[in-house]
């Protein structure tokens, strides 16, 4: 039975909180983001499509009544449970008439919530289905195609996975855009670690499934973190690999691209066919690279791979770990690749130790940090929201320089 997804519209954090204690525990229903004004709610329920919304109605910039108003009418699918102080008949009224379903008056206990959510979103199927409007629903969210992006390098321990987890809810609550993290690192995957997500199913659940792989199919095992991103967890033992095909995953790929924004791909440092696939959809392939000289060896190679590839428009040199003591100097190590760091992430141990062992992403947990700044200004420059300068776009071109020890080891 698939989650019932909900989305929490509250001004004051610790109301906000308090609602997610309260659905703590109960399986079937999923909080999958937040909002502090109407505004934000309207964004987030376009873009996270929630089956339920509780909605507060006293919020600054648009209050809970006019933004249920244009939830009700741009997202007909989604449903609107009022939660509020105000208990008066009045207040009731211009709920309904808005377009919400039920009215909850604080405080009220988790059964009264959960049991409310689901009587809703129940009522709410049987509606749709009547008059229709599933087919219509499905069809909308295949419009537009998303951007494929896997984050690659053949050498372990680089922070792929990290950078990855943070990337991606940062995507999502920046630009307030469907996100997608698809963990293909098939034998070794830990993308659910770093964010903290249990599951009940992986995408080797997935690929043993006889049905059709359709968008129904599909949501029932993503799982949703708090950021509002979706989550394709890694098999569950590295032998459940196997049952992974290439046939599957590519499948799966378009089916994603067509159904969210941005579709982050974490992979595993091979060159299997199912990595090649990847990198053959991939709008743009981050190759993620450290300041030492192993690293340097390998991300050369891949560089060269992805030339006779024809893949050499697509990539973004990122630079992970920066400013590491003892590490390759930046500009030794842009000559040595024929290539421009597309971004530049500083190393802070301390602040990446702290967030992967509380599960908590360096961009919630730690957002003014410069780890967090700088991952939030890469999310800006492949959303578009920057100008993208400095493109890190592999070249063959001759660059004259004086050959340091780095050069004489690798003859470049």
């Amino acid at each position: 039975m698939p989650e019932i997804k909900v989305l929490i519209v509250d001004d004051i954090p610790n109301t906000r909180e308090d609602i997610k204690r309260l659905l703590y525990f109960e399986e079937d229903i999923a909080v999958i983001g937040e909002a502090s004004n109407g505004q934000e709610a309207v964004n987030l329920a376009t873009s996270l499509s929630p089956d339920v919304v509780l909605m507060d109605i006293n919020m600054p910039q648009m209050d809970g009544i006019q933004a249920t108003e244009i939830i009700a009418n741009q997202c007909p699918t989604v449903s609107i449970i009022i939660i509020s102080i105000q208990g008066e008949q009045e207040y009731l009224r211009r709920a309904m008439a808005a377009g919400a379903r039920e009215y909850l008056v604080k405080p009220f206990s988790s059964n009264e919530l959960a049991d409310t959510i689901r009587r809703v979103n129940e009522t709410s199927k049987k509606r749709l289905s009547l008059m229709g409007l599933q087919s219509q629903a499905s069809a909308r969210l295949k419009v537009s195609k998303g951007k494929i992006i896997p984050f690659f390098c053949t050498k372990g321990g680089v922070g792929k996975t990290t950078l990855a987890s943070n990337l991606a809810v940062c995507l999502a609550q920046s630009s307030k855009k469907k996100v997608v993290l698809v963990d293909l690192d098939l034998q070794g995957g830990d993308v659910c670690v770093m964010l903290n997500i249990s599951t009940r199913g992986t995408i080797a659940d997935l690929a043993q499934e006889t049905d059709r792989l359709d968008t129904g199919l599909l949501d029932s095992y993503l799982v949703p973190h708090i950021s509002g991103v979706k989550i394709l967890p890694a098999p569950a033992s590295p032998e459940q690999a196997e049952l992974v095909t290439l046939e599957r995953v590519e499948e799966l790929l378009r089916l994603l691209q067509e159904n969210f924004d941005y579709v982050l791909v974490d992979t595993s440092p091979l060159y299997n066919d199912i990595n090649l696939a990847t990198l053959d959809a991939a709008s743009q392939i981050l190759v993620i690279a450290n300041q030492d000289l192993p690293c340097l060896k390998h991300v050369k190679i891949s560089l060269e791979i992805l030339h006779t590839l024809g893949h050499s428009d697509k990539v973004k040199l990122i630079i992970n770990c920066a400013g590491s003591e003892g590490g390759i100097k930046l500009s030794d190590l842009e000559k040595s690749l024929n290539s421009t760091a597309y971004a530049v992430i500083p190393a802070d141990d301390k602040v990446i130790r702290n967030s992967i062992n509380r599960g908590l992403p360096v961009v919630m947990a730690q957002p003014g940090s410069k780890v967090g700044e700088a991952i939030a200004d890469l999310a800006s420059k492949l959303d578009g929201s920057k100008q993208k300068a400095n493109q890190a776009e592999y070249s063959h071109s001759p660059v004259s320089t004086k050959r340091s020890i780095i050069g004489r080891f690798f003859n470049f």
